[in-house]
This record gives structure tokens, sequence and C-alpha cells, in this order.
């Protein structure tokens, strides 16, 4: 068995037409995150604790941001690939979990259908959680959205 861990962090967009995605799931009424991607910090997280967990490196190392072919890809596309590259190594997914730390906004209500599609994708149980910072630093102050995720992988017998 493997575990994996990753962590993904992204401020809001200035861009008013930016959407949220986050966990696979558009979370409207609220403005989107900067990044080279759709910026889904939850799912980039899962990405990066994926390919770790497989010994693959992170996202960057298999979809850098300085290659124009990645600019504005879905994270469900960074995530199936994500999900081919740990199978090809001779690993399947046993479980994940992934916290999404957020003062705004509120999430809850996007938490199960987050893990409906996150799972999936990867083909086991992915358990979607969200925090606040409390007001303290940059994400206390509402400036962005942080997440981490933790995998366990299993070698195919």
């Amino acid at each position: 068995m493997r575990i994996g861990q990753g962590i993904d962090v992204h401020h809001f967009s200035g861009d008013a037409e930016r959407e949220l995605w986050l966990g696979l799931v558009h979370v409207p009424d609220s403005p989107g995150l900067e990044g080279h991607s759709d910026a889904d910090a939850a799912t980039h997280a899962l990405c990066d604790a994926l390919l770790g967990a497989a010994n693959l490196g992170d996202l960057g190392r298999h979809f850098p941001d300085t290659h124009t072919v990645y600019h504005g890809v879905s994270s469900r596309w960074l995530l199936e690939a994500s999900v081919a590259l740990v199978r090809a190594e001779g690993y399947r997914v046993e479980s994940a979990d992934v916290t999404i730390m957020a003062e705004r906004p509120k999430l809850s209500d996007y938490m199960p259908a987050m893990s409906n599609e996150l799972s999936t994708v990867v083909g086991a149980t992915v358990s979607v959680k969200a925090t606040t910072f409390e007001g303290l630093g940059a994400l206390g102050r509402g400036e962005g959205i942080a997440a981490s995720a933790v995998v366990l992988l299993r070698e195919e017998s």
C-alpha cells in the first residue's frame, strides 16, 4: 500500500466572468480562482496526492502551466489523466480524503456532489469536508481557497 498527500492554493480571480470549480462541482454566485487551468484547488490537491503516492511527482511535472495546451484545461481531465498514470504504475485507489479550507463561500450544500464526482472519476470513495482559517492570514481574510488531500493506493495483484 502507498500513501500520498497533496496541497493546492489559489487566490480569487479579479475576473468577474471566472467560475468557481471545487471538487469537480460548479459553485455558483462566488468568484472563481486564478489559475492556468480551471483552478479547482480541491481536485488539484487530490491529483498531487495520487501522483505522489505512486512516486510520480506532481501535476506540474506532467501538465506544466508553461505549456499552452493545458491553458484552461478542466480539472476533471487532469484527474482522469492522473488516475490513468497511477493505474499504469500498477496501483488502484483504495480511498481518498479531501479538505477544503475557505472562509467563503459556504460549501456544505456542495460537498456531497463533490464527493460523488470525485469518487466516480477515482473509482473509490473520496470523502470531502471543509473548514475555515478562523480569520487568520490570507486565507482567513478570504483572499483565496486552499485544499489538502490524502490517498491510499493498493498495488494491483
